[in-house]
């Protein structure tokens, strides 16, 4: 199929894209607010700048029905606990790992799929996918032997709130069959942000006090990785393959390590570049695998890379 080239070079893009995402967790680092504030807030703006952009699709509101509704709620809970889950193992573990867990949400995704959807996949694909795991299972066993345990919790947390991106991601594949996806991100955005902010007033959180440092950043999240991370890669698919805008997903890792040994000083030691070299082939083998099979065609474009940082 032939596809309109966009205004701007796809690559420039795509390179915008990744380094926007890439940026999320040294913003996460950089503040000192409770995650759960930084993802409520990050979610609030995002909101809001869409709203403009939202009008005409007001009359797709009556026809979401009941079933809908409430799908729409858990899709928000799972992003909401993603961010909760991603977000806050940045305080335990390093940057490198806790992205390199986090790029195996399209597995994840696969996964899902199987169980819910019956979809199949190819050996190639699952061998992927055990490669992939190997080196989640080194960077985990590196934490777990590293003296404090702290970084191995962040693992774990990476690991989990990657699990909740993957069923967040499984609920919309479900929604976008009946309805816009902006109107679909835009609801699940609101949900999410709702039960943040529950979170915070059920765990005694204060939603202000805040310093300017923090006010910018939870802006900055909103914009950065959100509209020119995630929201462009998902305007790309217009013009480029699914496949090829999911690739990115390895971008963020490599993206996010750099800047974080710029920015923030952290480096990677042996095991987990060993650990990150497996996560990264093995994404690269299952990525391509499932870029040209029938089960990639079946997943809406949308959901490619929604779950990036």
């Amino acid at each position: 199929m032939n596809r309109e080239k966009p205004p701007i070079p796809a690559a420039v893009l795509l390179f915008v894209g990744i380094t926007a995402i890439s940026f999320s967790s040294i913003f996460v680092k950089w503040s000192n607010a409770p995650v759960s504030i930084q993802a409520m807030y990050r979610l609030v703006f995002t909101v809001l700048l869409m709203l403009p952009f939202g009008v005409k699709y007001i009359p797709y509101v009556r026809k979401v029905g009941r079933t809908d509704f409430l799908k729409l709620i858990a899709s928000g809970m799972m992003l909401a606990a993603h961010f909760l889950l991603w977000m806050g193992s940045l305080q335990w573990t390093s940057v490198a790992s806790s992205t390199m867990i986090l790029a195996l949400q399209p597995v994840f995704v696969m996964i899902g799929a199987y169980i819910f959807f019956k979809e199949r996949t190819s050996a190639s694909a699952l061998y992927g996918m055990g490669i992939a795991f190997v080196g989640v299972f080194v960077l985990i066993g590196n934490s777990g032997v590293s003296g404090t345990g702290n970084h191995l919790k962040g693992d774990l947390m990476s690991l989990l709130g990657t699990a909740a991106i993957a069923v967040h991601m499984l609920l919309g594949q479900m929604l976008l069959k009946r309805m816009p996806s902006f109107l679909y991100s835009w609801f699940v955005f609101v949900f999410a942000a709702l039960l943040l902010a529950g979170y915070n007033v059920v765990s005694n959180i204060p939603m202000t006090g805040y310093s300017a440092n923090d006010w910018g950043i939870f802006l900055l999240l909103a914009i950065v990785p959100t509209v020119f991370g995630q929201l462009l890669f998902n305007w790309l698919m217009r013009y480029l393959s699914a496949s090829t805008v999911s690739m990115s997903v390895l971008g963020e890792p490599v993206g996010a390590s750099l800047l974080a040994f710029l920015l923030l000083h952290e480096s990677i030691n042996g095991l987990q570049a060993i650990g990150g070299a497996f996560v990264m082939f093995g994404l690269i083998l299952f990525l391509n695998v499932k870029s040209s099979s029938k089960t990639q065609d079946q997943v809406p474009t949308d959901l490619q890379t929604e779950s990036l940082g």
